[in-house]
């Protein structure tokens, strides 16, 4: 079996397993500073969408909900914990205060509107509600952007699954060289978080 195929079919059968609950907790987990992207999640559920054990709209509804829990315990987090938690807490996650600052200059220049839009942006689609509870911007307003933008953004990962499933005879066609790709891509996210990690610790005082 090749290492694409045996991703996908342990990754799926994972997901599979755990149901809709599984998918809320991983996007929860998402939306907060844990390192789990939703590019590792939602492509997978479309792939269940496509073998008929997953409904689109559910996926859709969970993983939002998801979304919506964790980004709001992060929301919270910043407006009752601020600074200090990233500073405290976020190396545990290979976040760093640097992590911060970007995304602070990033809902600064983007106002409120920063919510939605960050939803397609790794790492500070992480750590934006953070800033937003600092801010105290409004809980309702919050909710709704963050909602908005999740499902857009869950929606268009579970279909690229989805289409995936419906071509993974072709896929496997190409199964060796998407092979190297997978394992350059792990090496990748492998390297980024040892530096994250290492830049994290010469930060310390």
């Amino acid at each position: 079996m090749a290492l694409t195929e045996f991703l996908v079919t342990y990754i799926t059968g994972f997901i599979s397993q755990g149901g809709y609950g599984i998918i809320t907790v991983l996007m929860a987990l998402e939306s907060m500073v844990a390192p789990v992207p939703s590019e590792a999640v939602m492509p997978f559920a479309g792939f269940l969408i496509s073998e008929g054990r997953f409904s689109f709209e559910y996926v859709i509804i969970f993983s939002t909900l998801g979304s919506i829990i964790g980004s709001l315990i992060s929301y919270y987090a910043g407006a009752y914990g601020g600074r200090p938690f990233v500073e405290r807490f976020g190396r545990y996650f290979f976040l760093d205060v640097h992590d911060l600052e970007m995304t602070e200059k990033f809902f600064k220049k983007y106002g409120e509107e920063a919510i939605f839009a960050s939803r397609f942006i790794p790492v500070i689609r992480h750590l934006i509600s953070i800033p937003a509870g600092i801010g105290k911007m409004n809980v309702l307003k919050f909710s709704a952007y963050t909602i908005a933008g999740a499902a857009l953004w869950n929606a268009f990962l579970a279909y690229v699954g989805y289409g995936l499933g419906n071509n993974w005879n072709v896929v496997l066609k190409y199964a060796e060289v998407l092979d190297y790709v997978v394992i350059l891509g792990i090496i990748l996210v492998v390297a980024f978080f040892v530096y994250k990690h290492r830049k994290s610790r010469k930060r310390e005082p």
